[in-house]
């Protein structure tokens, strides 16, 4: 009897430590030292103990030696996957433990906007303090796909920009076999020069197929495509020139001035959006064959140079208003207005398909 009497108290004792240890395992943890979380970082490889006994030093855990007990009694010590977390305050040891072994890491972003060039990405991911490692040598211009892409702290800048350019393939290659017939190019390396060059015409998503469509008309009749930032590419790269085009730039029979080349340049002037790609795969139906900006953010179209004529009026009228208010508020900068490149593009001897009817 007094052996039983014994067993039974142990069992007692032994059911209200277990009620004691799964209550603080439950129970809200301490308040966040500033703000509504504490980061932690898990180095890889890190030992259990060593993890419980950082998290109490970082405020997250109470009890850094009870955490760590938990975690092997529950057998979650070698499930804890290493990473920066974010810990909510007062969450639970619980509540800890989930987050660490689920490895939902914290995602940094880094966004490489449409038509930015290769050389220009390239620095983004160089200079991203988050990220690690050398991120090797500049790809090729137009190879990487701009977007939004999400990492966690440690992924290598090499691994990065390769991902970026597996983006820019996989998109392609999807949206490739289902191209419009008869465009004038046959490549893939070809549809992303022209997009290119679209991306970089236009701020506007809803005039991007309509540039498309007007460019591959002039290509299709051996018209120049007579496409300022492909000059400005020729010139700098790329970067901001800071003042007007020149004449001679204009003039100068440079693999990229496409005034003097009557084709397609040598190869991408920058690194062109998703829209874009597919605006060259999947052109507007028009018969415009001219453009020139309103001087409000968009373009004028035409088919004509009559119509064409008409629309650089207009382009200048707005320009002289402009100019006009401003000396009128007294704030007259000759820095501000920048003549606009106004293209006369000469028509080739080619004969011109057949008008369609626009779509």
């Amino acid at each position: 009897m007094r052996y039983l009497f014994i067993l039974v108290v142990l069992a007692v004792i032994g059911a209200g430590l277990v009620e004691w240890g799964n209550a603080v395992w439950e129970q809200p943890g301490p308040v966040a030292a500033a703000g509504e979380q504490t980061v932690v970082l898990i180095p890889a490889h890190s030992r259990t103990h060593d993890i419980a006994m950082m998290l109490e030093k970082k405020g997250v855990t109470h009890f850094g030696l009870g955490f760590e007990f938990d975690l092997r009694l529950r057998g979650l010590a070698g499930k804890v996957k290493a990473g920066e977390y974010a810990i909510p305050s007062r969450a639970s040891m619980a509540q800890v433990a989930a987050i660490l072994v689920s490895g939902r890491a914290i995602q940094h972003k880094l966004t490489a906007a449409e038509g930015l060039t290769s050389d220009m990405i390239w620095k983004l991911v160089r200079d991203d303090t988050v990220l690690v490692g050398d991120p090797g040598p500049v790809p090729a211009e137009g190879t990487l796909l701009p977007e939004t892409y999400l990492f966690t702290r440690g992924e290598t800048r090499s691994a990065l920009i390769a991902k970026m350019m597996q983006a820019q393939q996989e998109f392609l290659r999807a949206h490739w076999a289902s191209r419009a017939a008869n465009l004038p190019f046959k490549s893939m390396e070809e549809a992303i020069t022209l997009a290119s060059i679209v991306e970089k015409e236009t701020a506007l998503p809803e005039e991007r197929r309509h540039i498309a469509g007007l460019f591959v008309n002039r290509l299709k009749v051996g018209m120049k495509l007579q496409s300022d930032p492909t000059i400005i590419y020729d010139v700098s790269k790329g970067y901001p020139l800071g003042r007007g085009i020149r004449a001679s730039e204009l003039a100068a029979a440079t693999p990229y001035n496409t005034y003097v080349i009557g084709a397609l340049p040598p190869g991408p002037i920058c690194n062109p959006g998703k829209d874009s790609i597919a605006a060259v795969l999947g052109p507007l139906q028009t018969d415009d064959i001219f453009f020139v900006a309103t001087g409000k953010g968009g373009h004028a179209f035409s088919d004509s140079m009559g119509e064409h004529l008409k629309n650089v009026a207009a382009y200048r009228a707005f320009e002289h208003q402009q100019q006009r208010q401003v000396q009128d508020n007294g704030r007259i900068d000759s820095t501000q207005f920048m003549p606009l490149p106004v293209e006369t593009p000469v028509l080739p001897t080619v004969t011109r398909p057949a008008r369609r009817k626009h779509r």
